[in-house]
């Protein structure tokens, strides 16, 4: 026979280079030979299923790990025939690279494994890159995923001709975990004898148009700053959500407004000051319409919406404070029966998603928030589940005359004064001519501790306050007009809190004539002093009877 070393040697690659993608995979490359050969493999990352072979036509197949090294990589498979040497490239692409994160908001970092400048491309306004980014280390901030489906978005990374992705896995969120009591430990009353004195984050963030469009700046928390060294402790912030809903078949909430609200809520509890985060008005959805015809589809509405709410606020402490509507518009029984529908679905929902929010204080609104309202129309009350972790709430405009009226109405003329020592002469029809004044306030106050406050449930004082007047023609009317108001709300701050009425003043951000506000907005200071030191005196004075 003729001895093997006599033959010329014949062999054929079938490729002389191969890329392959960066998943997990297995491939081949085919050798026609005349005799024995032999192949090997530079790395690691490619293992070989057969490393020799007879003459004749053979596929060899090798199986490549994923690749996760940020860049591209390469291996050569170098074949061996007597003297002869074949050699075939193989190069694994990389450009995308796998990342898990749970459902809670976290932040993850990455390194590209190339130096060089990158531009970042984020396809998921629920991921943002964070200031913490250089060119060596990217810093990314997740948001909460408040749906149980887990979700994936994005990250394209450009350096000159290069793009890399970042592929984020997001899991999905539970939507009902186990009781977490840890930071819930105050109930009610003892949240309620806390607060010394509250302020509405009023005309915000329940702006319809957006946060800005009733002419506040976005709050800060620079203002939240300003209103706790004032000496408010307690901050109510109404707040829309119909209008940043992106999807109304499912009532879905976009993240960027969950993630705003957050932040403003951020604001309150990092500076440990109780934050109330409420629906507000939001469109008169389901304020206006505690009827039988819209029940099921508003309670549906309802559901969904506070179920969000509460999944991405369940990791907050006792701090932070659910309040169902604000102003449900009820005149009846039968509506009456419709309001606490909807009231019970904002608690069960609340509570089913369990950790602290099982234990979460809860606040349900007197029909239309009107003293007298509630205290003939609201006999029976919402139930829930854990003991002593409800509020009620009410608010006080009264007379609306000298409250709110900007000029006379059919009905009745607009006040500026109110007060047993602001009846001024000569002023008949500009102050109340009927019992609406300190007596008043008392005999009103009174029915809500009756109600409420004496069977262990507090009351929120959600609103209250009267608009500035400007009088022009009468120096001397103008200050006794200042002099009543900042007398109304000094008095209501007080009584309030001596019938267990937590008050809580309404700022609307104005500070000109028929404006509510008492904080300037524009640089964070108290913008009506009068008003200021009326109310903080009223909270001083008052005593809570729990």
């Amino acid at each position: 026979s003729e001895d093997v070393d006599d033959i010329i040697v014949e062999m054929q690659l079938s490729k002389e280079e191969v890329t392959l993608s960066q998943e997990a995979q297995e491939d081949f490359i085919a050798i026609k030979c005349n005799t024995e050969w032999t192949v090997s493999s530079s790395a690691e990352w490619c293992k070989l299923q057969t490393i020799s072979g007879e003459a004749g036509t053979t596929k060899v197949y090798f199986d490549l790990s994923e690749n996760i090294t940020g860049a591209d990589r390469e291996c050569l498979l170098e074949f061996n025939v007597q003297d002869e040497t074949g050699m075939v490239k193989l190069i694994q692409t990389f450009n995308r690279h796998e990342i898990n994160v749970s459902a809670n908001d976290t932040i993850f970092t990455f390194s590209p494994a190339e130096q060089g400048t990158y531009t970042i491309s984020i396809d998921a306004d629920w991921i943002e890159e964070t200031a913490n980014s250089t060119n060596s280390q990217f810093e990314f901030f997740v948001d909460n995923n408040i749906s149980p489906d887990p979700r994936t978005g994005i990250i394209s990374y450009h350096s000159g001709q290069s793009e890399r992705m970042i592929e984020v896995i997001q899991e999905g969120f539970s939507e009902s975990i186990l009781a977490d009591k840890s930071g819930m430990e105050k109930n009610a009353i003892q949240i309620a004898s806390e607060m010394h004195l509250g302020w509405n984050l009023g005309n915000t963030l329940e702006a319809t148009g957006g946060e800005t469009a009733w002419g506040n700046p976005r709050a800060t928390e620079e203002l939240i700053v300003a209103v706790k060294e004032a000496g408010f402790n307690a901050v109510r912030i109404p707040c829309s959500w119909d209008q940043h809903i992106e999807d109304h078949s499912t009532h879905q909430i976009k993240a960027s407004w969950l993630k705003r609200v957050q932040e403003v809520v951020g604001y309150c509890v990092e500076n440990d000051i109780y934050a109330i985060l409420n629906i507000h008005w939001d469109g008169g959805w389901l304020e206006n319409n505690c009827t039988p015809e819209k029940q099921e589809e508003n309670n549906i509405k309802q559901e969904a919406i506070w179920k969000q709410i509460a999944l991405y606020f369940r990791d907050y402490d006792e701090n932070l404070l659910f309040a169902g509507t604000n102003e449900p518009n009820v005149d009846n029984a039968t509506q009456m029966s419709v309001l606490l529908s909807y009231e019970q679905t904002f608690i069960d929902a609340v509570r089913a998603t369990g950790g602290r929010n099982a234990w979460r204080v809860l606040i349900f609104q007197g029909p239309s928030t009107d003293i007298d309202k509630t205290y003939t129309l609201m006999k029976t009350l919402p139930e829930d589940q854990v003991e002593g972790r409800l509020m009620a709430e009410v608010h006080y405009y009264t007379p609306w005359n000298f409250c709110g009226l900007t000029e006379d109405a059919s009905w009745g003329k607009f006040y500026y004064f109110w007060g047993k020592d602001f009846h001024v002469q000569g002023a008949q029809g500009r102050y109340p001519d009927w019992n609406c004044e300190e007596d008043y306030v008392r005999s009103q106050f009174s029915k809500m501790k009756t109600q409420f406050v004496d069977n262990g449930i507090p009351v929120i004082l959600g609103e209250y306050g009267a608009i500035r007047r400007s009088i022009n023609d009468n120096a001397e009317w103008q200050q006794l007009h200042n002099e009543s108001r900042a007398y109304f709300n000094k008095y209501i701050t007080e009584q309030a809190k001596n019938y267990g009425l937590i008050p809580f003043y309404w700022d609307e951000g104005s500070l000109g004539n028929h404006g509510f506000g008492m904080f300037d907005r524009t640089n964070n200071n108290v913008g009506d002093q009068l008003l200021y030191e009326a109310l903080t005196q009223g909270a001083d004075a008052g005593k809570y009877p729990f």
